[in-house]
């Protein structure tokens, strides 16, 4: 029975050394203050990219809504040049030659999505080439191969 006490109270002792060592040591305490540091640094980096995020979103939109004010008020300018100043032919009107390049592209675009879809691409090669292609080979005899090298 002494032996009992005497293991029990070993591991008693033993863990509360353990205990005891882990809360004082300054190395553990350094590692818990840099885990918290590490910790508090990824969410600030999570937060600082997700503001990233939202701020570029943002100012797509901000830009796409430029881009539409500007093309409205560029026809505004069109339809009042032409308006109040009848008398200029329509090549003279420096916003209708705006208009006419911004339309340009959209023309441009258009037509090079409407290639046909059951065309093969330009880069295929018609039939088979290189290791598939079948050619007629010829078999020399042995007094041809010399002739054939020194010709």
């Amino acid at each position: 029975m002494p032996w009992i006490y005497a293991l029990v109270g070993l591991l008693v002792g033993t863990l509360l050394g353990v205990i005891v060592s882990r809360l004082t040591t300054p190395g553990y305490k350094k590692q818990k203050s840099t885990q918290k540091e590490l910790e508090t640094a990824k969410f600030e980096l999570e937060q600082q990219k997700q503001d990233l995020a939202d701020h570029f979103a943002q100012t797509a939109d901000m830009l796409d809504s430029l881009g539409k004010e500007y093309t409205k008020l560029y026809q505004h300018m069109t339809k009042t040049s032409s308006e109040l100043l009848p008398n200029i032919p329509v090549q003279d009107n420096p916003f209708n030659k705006k208009v006419a390049e911004q339309s340009k592209p959209e023309l441009v675009v258009n037509e090079e999505t409407s290639e046909s879809p059951n065309e093969a691409p330009k880069d295929y090669a018609s039939g088979a080439t290189g290791l598939l292609k079948e050619e007629k080979k010829e078999i020399l005899d042995s007094e041809q191969v010399v002739t054939a090298k020194a010709s």
